[in-house]
């Protein structure tokens, strides 16, 4: 069986999104991430839309989510 160690491995990029404004909020996501689609009438369906036509966006989209995983994995560490 292989196992990949990449955390984003099997993650559809609707999953990625939807964790991303579950945790943040559209508006800190949109802050964060100063795109159109997270700050003007913000959707999953939207952002999918933008994301998949540009990649240096869906780049730092994986990039906060990863850093959102680090932020869980430290606040289970404290409890």
């Amino acid at each position: 069986m292989n196992t990949s160690k990449d955390p984003l491995h099997g993650l559809t990029l609707e999953a990625i999104v939807t964790a991303l404004a579950d945790y943040f909020g559209w508006q800190e996501l949109g802050e964060r991430i100063a795109i159109r689609c997270f700050q003007s009438e913000p959707s999953v369906a939207s952002s999918l839309k933008f994301l998949r036509k540009t990649p240096w966006a869906r780049a730092k989209v994986e990039s906060l989510y990863l850093f959102m995983l680090r932020e869980q994995a430290r606040q289970n560490k404290g409890r």
